[in-house]
């Protein structure tokens, strides 16, 4: 019975989140999200300050300043006054930069290098503050909550009719979740990051041609990857689906 009731719960849980659907900005694709935003503005203060904590952030620099105008134009094409905004540069050799919720972002110096003038440091801001618009981060969570639950499921199953497969079936539950959910649904934030950040740098008035040179630039002296196993689109892919994007706002 104990195991019935294990299965009922389960089941439950899975039609609640079911319901919790939102819809992307600009792309409007349905996303299942049952983090409510106050939970993760909270935990992207919390995480910000955190990745501060231990960073050599940089002030007062010409790039610095680069950063903050850059960031302001981008925060009022993104129309989110309940952000609190903050931009930040900090010194890390990584080609890098993130936005936690709240609108939050941390701009890696090594991303300069790649950046070679404003509009395409717009291109890698925007993409990040995508991923906080889109609720990208939330999405994760949600995601990863649902996969534990439909495991559980199958334990619970496996070990009322043939327990011997539990180990087995979690094996394969965990390669076939990596390869075949996890990876791509990585992937599609990406892709979809990157279509929101063209949208927003071309409100706040830069050239969206440059998120091409800057992706360019990410690919040079680097070895194609294989996205079947990757959590990123390669830089060959995204300069296609970038060029689409922006034929497709040419059309409206």
């Amino acid at each position: 019975m104990k195991q019935f009731r294990n299965i009922i719960l389960v089941i439950t849980a899975l039609f609640i989140v079911a319901g919790c659907t939102h819809k992307t900005p600009y792309t409007n694709r349905s996303q299942m999200i049952f983090m409510s935003s106050q939970e993760e503005l909270a935990l992207g203060e919390q995480s910000y300050k955190q990745a501060l904590s231990k960073a050599k952030i940089v002030n007062n620099t010409y790039d610095a300043r680069r950063v903050k105008s850059i960031g302001a134009k981008i925060a009022t094409a993104a129309n989110r006054p309940d952000f609190k905004w903050e931009f930040t540069l900090v010194e890390d050799k990584a080609m890098n930069a993130f936005c936690l919720p709240g609108g939050k972002v941390v701009v890696y110096t090594g991303i300069l290098k790649a950046a070679k003038n404003d509009a395409q440091l717009a291109t890698v801001m925007s993409h990040e503050v995508a991923h906080a618009l889109a609720r990208h981060g939330a999405e994760r969570v949600s995601s990863s909550k649902i996969q534990q639950g439909v495991q559980l499921l199958g334990n619970v199953v496996l070990a009322s009719t043939a327990p011997e497969l539990t180990n087995t079936f979690n094996q394969a539950y965990g390669i076939g979740t990596q390869l075949g959910v996890m990876l791509p649904y990585g992937r599609l934030q990406e892709s979809e990051a990157d279509e929101i950040g063209i949208y927003l740098m071309v409100k706040a008035g830069y050239n969206p041609y440059e998120a091409l040179n800057f992706w360019k630039n990410m690919s040079n002296g680097k070895k194609a990857t294989n996205e079947f196993f990757s959590t990123h689109p390669s830089s060959s892919t995204r300069i296609q689906n970038i060029k689409n994007v922006i034929a497709k706002m040419k059309r409206k």
